[in-house]
């Protein structure tokens, strides 16, 4: 493989590894917040032990994933320089400081008070200990903010004019606030929500099937099932509206979706099928008449762009087509198995969790790590669905890369898929080990005093 590939393959692997971790900590933070809300609110009763316990729990899987989220974050920030530097030379003048926003606010919010949510307790008052923790929670969507604008002015570039081949800001509102921003931040915090939900329920249901399950595991379950069935309607009206959005601003990715390789009105959907790029076509293809035009455009009479309009420059059709399916395939089992486990949450209501039906808790348990499989599939997306570009129409990615020996580049890749797998597994296997010996006493309990030995002559 040549340097351009094998570039682009590293910073897909970094990419990939980084982005598991912050779709988890967004949202289970706010998880963590609502936890502790309870927690205070039901103080002198017999639920705020559960609650206590599901918080403690859950703020070690915060921290181990937190953790790995920003070492690989460090890690794809040293790429923009060393792999592309194209791309800084050209739009660092945009991507610098929202890079540096980022660093400023949501970053420095999270380092200041992570320390107070994960030893605070019985150090600082609750009130402190609840504020340190939404601070926490503020900080983490501050982050996905400002990476999320940045991204989607790659997408959508706005608010910029070009002198000598640089992009300098003439609009920074406009930046910030690209036309694809606002679909694409309600999506990745819809997203997260459903990741880090399903985490909780398929981490629960485990521990309650291998007999480790405390009140706080209960408890943390209702709430997961209870939050997911509520998000996944939520994310299936996010994604048309971002779907609008990017058939307006970009569909040429949208006609690689759909696999739309010549410009017709009532264009059918295609549900399977084996995109042929060499020739043109989607072999075996199982299509519903005009429902393209009508699900992308609410119209079944509507014209749809088709590949045949962007000559070199349209993505790779094949991944773009599958990521999409695979998308949302996930999603619509995570509507299922949700609104599986409401109803039954609804017909069991006042009743243990450990009640529930087994095949439900064996599903969730299946269902652990399903939004990354959704997240990673719309994440490929997204970025495939872009090329041959880095800033949509105006920068390609070619003409970017560091014109390094392709050897070098494949060894630091074989390098990287080497650590990423070894923590990606240890990651699993540590939180696999908490569930397994979650019988441990909350900070809030504290050891009884010594009592005093009386010796006898």
């Amino acid at each position: 493989m040549d340097t351009f590939m094998l570039a682009r393959l590293q910073f897909a692997a970094n990419i990939s590894f980084h982005i598991l971790f912050p779709t988890i900590t967004i949202a289970l933070c706010w998880f963590l917040v609502f936890f502790h809300l309870r927690h205070r609110a039901t103080r002198g009763t017999p639920q705020a032990a559960g609650w206590e316990q599901a918080y403690y729990f859950w703020t070690k899987v915060f921290a181990l994933t937190f953790a790995l989220g920003v070492v690989s974050g460090i890690t794809m920030s040293f790429q923009f320089g060393t792999n592309w530097p194209g791309y800084m030379e050209r739009a660092g003048n945009i991507a610098g400081p929202l890079l540096g926003y980022e660093v400023l606010t949501a970053f420095f919010l999270e380092a200041t008070f992570l320390g107070i949510m994960l030893f605070g307790r019985g150090r600082v008052s609750e009130r402190v200990h609840l504020v340190a923790t939404l601070m926490v929670a503020l900080g983490t969507t501050l982050s996905a903010f400002w990476i999320l604008s940045l991204n989607s002015w790659m997408q959508t570039p706005a608010g910029y004019e070009i002198i000598d081949g640089q992009f300098h800001a003439v609009d920074w509102w406009a930046i910030v606030f690209n036309p694809s921003f606002p679909y694409r931040l309600g999506h990745k915090l819809l997203a997260s929500a459903l990741t880090a939900g399903f985490l909780i329920a398929g981490v629960s249901a485990w521990q309650l099937l291998k007999g480790t399950a405390t009140e706080g595991t209960r408890k943390a379950l209702r709430t997961a099932v209870t939050a997911v069935a509520v998000v996944i309607p939520l994310q299936i009206f996010m994604g048309d509206l971002h779907g609008l959005n990017t058939l307006e601003h970009q569909p040429a990715k949208i006609a690689a979706i759909e696999g739309i390789w010549h410009t017709e009105r009532g264009a059918p959907l295609t549900l399977f099928g084996l995109p042929n790029e060499k020739e043109g076509r989607t072999d075996y293809a199982l299509q519903i008449p005009k429902a393209a035009s009508l699900v992308l455009a609410h119209d079944a009479n509507a014209e749809l762009k088709g590949l045949n309009e962007f000559p070199g420059a349209h993505p790779p059709v094949a991944p773009v087509f599958w990521g999409f399916r695979v998308m949302v395939g996930v999603g619509m089992l995570m509507l299922a198995v949700a609104w599986w486990g409401a109803f039954t949450l609804y017909r069991r209501r006042g009743r243990d969790a450990s009640t529930w039906p087994r095949p439900l808790l064996w599903t969730l348990v299946g269902m652990t790590f399903s939004g990354w499989v959704a997240t990673l599939a719309g994440w490929y997306v997204t970025e495939i669905g872009r090329q041959p570009y880095l800033v949509y129409g105006l920068l390609k990615t070619a003409d970017a890369v560091a014109p390094h020996p392709p050897a070098m580049l494949m060894g630091t890749l074989v390098a990287y898929l080497t650590v990423y797998v070894l923590l990606l597994a240890a990651y699993i296997g540590v939180i696999k080990y908490m569930a397994e010996h979650s019988t441990m006493p909350t900070p809030a309990v504290r050891p009884p005093a010594p009592q005093p030995q009386i010796q006898t002559l």
